[in-house]
Parts: structure tokens; sequence; C-alpha cells
């Protein structure tokens, strides 16, 4: 009798080229070799990879399976000029120049696949179901809402991987989190994310590879999916991935890298066998309610600082350690806000409305129904990127530019911009920035800047009144 596996299992078993067993404890003592099928990659941590296999006379092993873009370094305003930041020009000089050099299709500036390379994985259809897909990006979890093992890596790794095709890693525990019920209004599945990491803390989720679940995850739609796989870094988890299932299917049929007629078939009844079993054994498990959840907003500098909207900033006293009291304190210093007090109608100079997290189809939408007819704030600036050039083909085509443009926000070409500080949408010393991006760390979007994550219906409703704002009061 076969022992019950988790989706995670089933993945990684089914790619393991080699596996070394201690030989007393027969349990396994050494990494794995596991196959990668899908390696994607960007100007910023490819530069000393590349020029490695140059000193070791290597070549790209697989280069039909490895996928460049161009998307961190890059302007978001007049792509068709040179690069005006000579770092970032660099970088992708690099990238072009290593790319034609070892063979490798490249999507810059301008090619109509280009894109933020989270975003065009699921979107060209080389994300599929039971996959194993790394980047030198840490948010390549975002590609585990198909049922996938996807996870970022370091720049000795992106060499291995190129050289090889496969990679070194040590098997991380799994966990369950299970979310039921039906979730409240103006709830979205970037509150989901913000309210289980305000939980369990940044790092919650260490050492193990996130599963989840329950009719809550089920109900959402894979664009939704993957925001929530995407913040699974966030907790301190390897990675995040959910079962696939016919919605998952639905998205990648007719896609570009998609199978195609008796393949088709033949790789969804490959999918179908995916999810994890019935009685498989997790080595963690959280239960959460989705009536618990309501629209989030962090108040700190890591994602964990979260609250729901409506609560105040906490105080030094609901912290027990030193540790997390001196946290507390330096990130309530560096926003420059109030213990005590609530977040709720604090002023804001910046929207940002982008980032792998939050910039496909599906949320310019969202954002198009809150600020349709409306204007924005005269002290906000509100920046609007697509993930990806397809994604602003199709607002072009479905008329939301022209909502946005009405608002008086600012509609601009496909890259990473202000979620990062590496290009040059950054925010200002000392501006507030509510963001749908993934991290608000000290100076992540740019020296001094102060960044309050939140949805992409909260930050458009923000947009609108020009503080922090319930979208429930908008809807």
């Amino acid at each position: 009798m076969n022992t019950p596996k988790t989706l995670f299992d089933k993945v990684w078993d089914s790619h393991i080229v080699h596996q070394s067993f201690d030989s007393q404890s027969k349990q396994e003592g050494h990494p794995a070799i596991l196959y990668i099928d899908a390696h994607m990659i960007h100007e910023v941590t490819t530069p000393q990879p590349f020029a490695d296999l140059r000193k070791r006379n290597l070549k790209v092993f697989r280069t039909k399976r490895t996928f460049a873009t161009e998307d961190h370094s890059i302007p978001t305003k007049d792509q068709q000029l040179p690069i005006r930041e000579e770092m970032s020009r660099r970088q992708v000089e690099a990238l072009r120049q290593n790319c034609k050099d070892f063979g490798i299709e490249l999507w810059g500036i301008g090619h109509k696949n280009q894109g933020i390379v989270h975003i065009i994985g699921p979107q060209l259809g080389i994300t599929k179901p039971g996959m194993t897909i790394v980047c030198g990006d840490s948010h390549t979890s975002t590609h585990g809402a198909f049922g996938c093992i996807a996870f970022g890596i370091g720049t000795s790794e992106v060499e291995q991987v190129l050289a090889t095709q496969s990679i070194l890693q040590y098997k991380p525990k799994t966990m369950n989190i299970r979310i039921d019920g039906k979730l409240g209004k103006g709830v979205v599945s970037k509150d989901i994310i913000l309210y289980i990491i305000s939980k369990i803390s940044t790092s919650g989720g260490t050492g193990h590879f996130v599963e989840y679940s329950g009719s809550a995850i089920k109900g959402l739609s894979m664009e939704a999916r993957m925001t929530i796989c995407n913040m699974s870094i966030e907790m301190g988890a390897r990675g995040g991935m959910i079962a696939p299932d016919e919605k998952t299917f639905d998205y990648i049929k007719g896609r570009l890298y998609a199978p195609r007629g008796k393949e088709w078939d033949k790789a969804v009844e490959h999918w179908k066998s995916l999810p994890s079993d019935i009685s498989a054994k997790y080595d963690k498990e959280l239960i959460i309610k989705a009536e618990d959840i309501e629209p989030m907003i962090t108040y700190g500098t890591n994602p964990g600082m979260g609250i729901k909207i409506t609560q105040k900033i906490p105080t030094e006293q609901d912290f027990t350690s030193d540790a997390q009291k001196a946290v507390f304190q330096r990130a309530i210093t560096y926003m420059d806000l109030r213990p005590g007090t609530k977040l709720l109608g604090h002023p804001v100079d910046y929207v940002f409305l982008g980032s792998c997290t939050n910039s496909r189809i599906e949320d310019f939408r969202k954002i198009a129904e809150i600020v349709k007819g409306k204007k924005k704030a005269k002290n906000v600036i509100v920046l609007v990127i697509p993930g990806s050039a397809e994604v602003k083909k199709q607002i072009i085509e479905e008329g939301l530019d022209k909502i946005f443009l009405d608002a008086g926000f600012d509609l601009r070409d496909a890259g990473c911009s202000a979620c990062l500080g590496m290009n040059d949408d950054q925010i200002p010393p000392g501006k507030y920035c509510v963001s749908t991006s993934n991290r608000n760390f000290e100076g992540r979007q740019g020296p001094g800047a102060r960044t309050i994550l939140a949805s992409p219906i909260t930050a458009a409703a923000s947009a609108l009144t020009g503080e922090v704002t319930d979208v429930r009061k908008v809807l």
C-alpha cells in the first residue's frame, strides 16, 4: 500500500535526479539533486553566473528551458529611449549580451512578451502544474499557485541551474494553511495573505513549503491565488502552492507554451493526480476562518506588522520580548507613527498600483471599478504599472486606461517600478506610499520612503481620498 503524499511530496519526489542517504540513519543526509523544469532569469541576478560560466568554459545546458526578460532595473516611462541610470543600463546590456552569446531567447523592452518575470510565466503558459521553477528572485513562489514547486535561488545556484538544469536542495518541511468560509465585503486575496503573516509573523513559515487549502482558497481566481503564493516568502516559507483544479486548467489552456491536442489531454490527466491525498500528513497545520479576515494594512517595516484597517497600531506593551519591543520602536520611529492610534485617515503622498504581487489584469479591473467616474485626491501621486506588456495591452483594449487617465492616475509601461528602489520610480524620503507590493522594509521603495502595504482596492480607495481609507466605505 502506497503512503499518502502531499502535493509537495508528489512534485518533489518526481524531480529527484539523485538522493544520497545517511548510511546509519537511512535518512536523507545530503541535499537532493533536483531537476528544474523552467529557469526564469532577469538582468539583476545573472551577470555573475554568466561570467562564471565563461571562466569555466561552460554552456547553458538547456536553453529552451531558460526564459529571460527585463524587469527590475528598467524605467517605466520613455522606454524607447536609452536607459539613463548607469548601473541599470549596464545590467540590461549585460543580459542582452549574455542571452545572445549563450543562445537564450530574451523578451526585452518593446517585446510583446516582456514583463515582470513572475507575471509572464503564467501569462505565457510556461507555468504548469507539477513543475519545478526557479529564478534569482524570492517571489518566484508566485508560480506555486499552479501546483508547482517554485522558489527563489541565489547567484551561485543560478549558475548551477544554467550549467546543469539541476540544483542541490535539502527537502523542506510541509505546512498546510487551511482557510474555510466566506470572505467578507472588501476582502481580497492580498488581505488573506497579510492576515496570515500578521498572525504567524515573518518567521512563522521558516523551513516549510506551504500548501494553501480550504473553501476560501478554492473560491479564488488564479490571479488571486498567485497573489497569495507570491507573499509566502514573507512569512519565511521556502514557497507556497495551491492544488491545481479546473480553474487552473482553464487558465492555462490555449496559452503560448500550453500543451495542445492529445498532449493537452495527457497533461490534464497527470495534473488531476497531483492534489494531496486525503490522509496525507503535514509537518504543521493552521486553520483560519475566512470570516475573521478584514481589509488589512501594514504600519511597520516588515509585512508581519499588519493590522485590520479599523484597528489601532500596537503599543510597546503588546510585545513580550525586548527584541520585539526594539524592532517595534525602530519601525514606529522610521514610519513616524504614534503607537495606539489608528492609521485610518492618515495622509498619504503616493499610491503605487503594481508589482509581481498585484499587477495582473484582474487587479486593474477591480481598481477601475473603484475609481470609475471619480478623481484622485490632489495631494496624491498615483502610479499605475502593469505587470507585463500584455497586461498594458489588455488595459487599453478594455478602456481601463481612459478610466485611469480621467481619475488623474499615471499609467506607465511594464516593470517592477516602485516596488523596489532599483529604477527611476522611487518614493521620495519621508513620503508615505500605500502600495500593492509585497515588502515595506526600510528604504525598499527608495531611501527614507515609508511604505504601507494594502490590497489593490484599499490602495485605490486611498488614492481617491488622499488618506488611508477603508474600502468598505467606498464600495
